[in-house]
């Protein structure tokens, strides 16, 4: 294989690489993502104990065990329903760089702002949400965001949108 034929190889491989994707998940009902939460640890815990029984383990007390694991992964899948049926998703993906740079040239910081800010996150960060948005959020819901949701679930999204963009695909190391 000529370096061209094999550089024709690698870029093809980079070119079809999926960009970075955030997803941030909003539970309308806190009772049900807990119950979410807890079934996802009880199934993972009896899980994790019925894989650490050894092999000639009490035929009683395993059969026991495996009841417990498939009462645990039962509850998991119906708190799993209830946690999606009560969930909003929302998806984020990287922005091409010249992009990004774009849209943060377009939301210059202002004077009073701090010397090393980038831009003016009051006008950027919805700007950015609405852009990185695979979901197709208008810019104008990413503004209503912002000044209607509290302040915690605000910025769960603009660190979903802000995070991506920062992720990464390569890993440095040796050869």
């Amino acid at each position: 294989m000529t370096s061209t034929n094999a550089w024709a190889a690698i870029q093809k491989r980079l070119d079809s690489m999926p960009k970075p994707t955030q997803v941030l998940r909003l539970c309308a009902d806190p009772d049900v993502r807990d119950r979410y939460h807890s079934a996802r640890q009880a199934a993972a815990r009896a899980e994790d104990y019925e894989k650490g029984l050894g092999k000639d383990a009490d035929k009683d007390a395993l059969a026991l065990v495996r009841k417990q694991a498939r009462e645990a992964q039962d509850e998991l899948v119906a708190a799993t329903e209830a946690y999606e049926a009560a969930t909003v998703t929302l998806t984020f993906q990287a922005l091409e760089r010249g992009k990004l740079e774009a849209l943060i040239n377009e939301h210059p910081p202002l004077e009073e702002e701090e010397s090393d800010a980038e831009f003016h996150v009051d006008t950027f960060a919805p700007a950015l949400i609405a852009s990185a948005s695979t979901d197709g959020m208008p810019l104008e819901y990413a503004q209503h965001a912002m000044q209607t949701w509290p302040l915690d679930d605000w910025k769960a999204l603009w660190g979903a949108a802000w995070t991506v963009q920062q992720r990464k695909r390569s890993d440095l190391g040796k050869g």
